[in-house]
């Protein structure tokens, strides 16, 4: 396994598989298959076992039988989520970048605590800022898909929504910075850009422009190297669309990566998934021909 690697837990890699490659209906994964894609990446089998119970006792996955095997997939919930998380993972923009502001303003009652900070977790995750414990901003646009989700979770009836313009004195764009830690964000991209810029120009210039003569030209060890690579830089990336606040350029620090590993990113997928994609569909391949007593 390497360096940059080491930080990424098993179950986060397991999440980005299923997402990618066990999201629809019927689509259950022995957990075999896990073990031998996460043994490419350099993980331990009993690593992944552990992390399957646990993300199946969190209600991510369920188990099912076919046969004699046993399989895991995607609980319904879950799957839904992946469907709203497509949009923002791989979008060429931030979602939000737009003008004009939402304010939310919420009062949890101290025995449901639980809420409050799954309410917190939610606003966080739509592009808000905190002001204060009970006030959060966010670009206008992230409004109905913030409304939506707390709905869906039954948590609008501690929230009242404002849309606005700031109109007080001061510098906005330090308070901005404040409000949602800018500068540890771009320190972030700065290491995603670190980790995975080369590798981009490796893969360009073993790809090219035609990524898909080159899968049908591959051989299997240049698709599980693709595998290898793709699977942890898409399990590094998928948390940042869910930190960006996706703000107007007038309010982002000097020399904002952002931008930079965003196009980083879908560089590495355009080069990259169908490769993958290849290698994870041989693996599955290979399960599914297996006898019928196998336990996996």
């Amino acid at each position: 396994m390497s360096a940059k690697e080491s930080a990424i837990r098993h179950h986060q890699l397991i999440i980005t598989i299923y997402g990618l490659y066990c999201r629809g209906a019927g689509q259950a994964m022995p957990v075999s298959v896990l073990i031998d894609m996460l043994g490419d990446l350099g993980y331990d089998h009993s690593g992944v076992r552990s992390a399957v119970s646990r993300l199946k006792a969190k209600g991510v996955l369920r188990s099912v039988k076919d046969g004699n095997v046993a399989k895991y997939e995607l609980s319904s919930m879950v799957a839904e989520l992946f469907l709203e998380g497509d949009e923002r993972i791989f979008s060429a923009e931030p979602t939000n970048a737009a003008r004009g502001w939402v304010l939310a303003i919420f009062s949890v009652p101290e025995a449901l605590r639980n809420r409050r900070h799954q309410l917190r977790t939610v606003l966080s995750g739509f592009g808000f800022g905190s002001i204060t414990s009970g006030v959060w901003v966010a670009p206008a646009s992230a409004l109905e898909r913030t409304k939506e989700r707390l709905r869906a979770l039954e948590l609008d009836q501690f929230v009242d929504f404002f849309e606005g313009e700031h109109v007080a004195n001061g510098d906005l764009p330090a308070k901005v910075a404040q409000w949602w830690h800018l500068a540890s964000l771009d320190e972030q991209f700065a290491e995603f850009l670190a980790l995975y810029a080369d590798d981009v120009v490796k893969w360009t210039a073993k790809v090219g422009a035609d990524p898909e003569r080159v899968l049908a030209e591959s051989t299997a060890e240049l698709r599980r190297d693709a595998f290898r690579c793709y699977i942890p830089m898409l399990t590094n990336w998928r948390r940042f669309p869910y930190k960006d606040p996706g703000l107007a350029p007038e309010y982002l620090p000097k020399d904002w990566k952002g931008q930079a590993a965003r196009a980083t990113f879908l560089e590495a997928h355009r080069l990259l998934a169908p490769l993958a994609a290849a290698h994870a569909r041989a693996l599955m391949t290979k399960a599914r021909a297996l006898p019928s007593g196998f336990i996996g």
